[in-house]
């Protein structure tokens, strides 16, 4: 099982392999999370989660002593027994290939699922996996000491059981900040906990139902509660609130 330690600054990984910062978020204000930067998904979404995701709520997303803080709570609200926060960068930046980088503390317990991740701009027109989804770190809290990532693809999706990725076992996981990132390439997406690359997913073919990873994809950031996974073994209501801590979200790409 490995250990990972706390880092405060930009990785030395960035500069070795020539990535430039091309855009980031630093949490370095109070608030709500910048609107210039980021918009909401709302409601209930899928996935049989729990929550109902709010909009420009204070108690669910705000930014205060450097951090953004997304939080879930055990309250009633539009009929659902759960708040909490998925912002997202549609509408504001998408990106086509590039390392994208977040330093977080993730919440634990039965029913926390927090998650960063990717998707492309084009669902709307093509739908979901056809678009591609690139999930650079999910947690599960009844899985305390493991973090996953994953991709999904028309032909590689978890609804038909072929879904593509790994995870990594971390002692504790829960306890301190880690980095979580991908590098995305024109032929594969590497993915990484504290800078160890634990899963490796490679261009096959030209084939969209394969690799729709050419064409431009935003980030979302949420913490859900319950759900198809999260939910796998019940919530504790016993420990709400629970705080998703983000010290930066950072996105860089090589020079042209």
């Amino acid at each position: 099982m490995m250990s990972c330690s706390e880092s405060e600054s930009e990785t030395d990984t960035n500069n070795e392999n020539n990535w430039q910062l091309v855009w980031s978020d630093e949490f370095d204000y109070d608030g709500l999370p910048d609107s210039e930067k980021w918009a909401y998904d709302i409601g209930y979404i899928a996935n049989n989660e729990k929550q109902y995701y709010t909009e420009e709520r204070l108690e669910n997303a705000r930014v205060e002593d450097g951090h953004l803080i997304i939080e879930a709570r055990l309250e009633e609200w539009e009929d659902f027994d759960y708040t909490s926060a998925r912002l997202v960068t549609r509408d504001r930046e998408t990106w086509t290939y590039g390392r994208f980088e977040m330093r977080a503390k993730v919440p634990t317990g039965r029913g926390t699922w927090p998650a960063f991740w990717m998707l492309g701009d084009n669902i709307s027109e093509v739908g979901w996996p056809a678009s591609g989804e690139i999930d650079i770190m999910e947690y599960v809290g009844y899985d305390p000491n493991r973090f996953h990532g994953y991709v999904h693809t028309e032909a590689y999706n978890h609804t038909i059981g072929t879904n593509k990725g790994n995870s990594i076992e971390v002692d504790r996981a829960w306890e301190d900040f880690h980095i979580f990132a991908v590098e995305w390439y024109e032929d594969r997406i590497d993915f990484f906990v504290d800078d160890v690359n634990y899963f490796t997913f490679e261009k096959e073919s030209d084939n969209d139902d394969v690799w729709p990873f050419d064409k431009p994809h935003y980030l979302l950031l949420n913490l859900a509660i319950g759900g198809n996974w999260g939910g796998t073994e019940g919530i504790d209501d016993s420990l709400f609130p629970h705080q998703y801590v983000v010290d930066y979200v950072r996105v860089y790409q090589k020079p042209e």
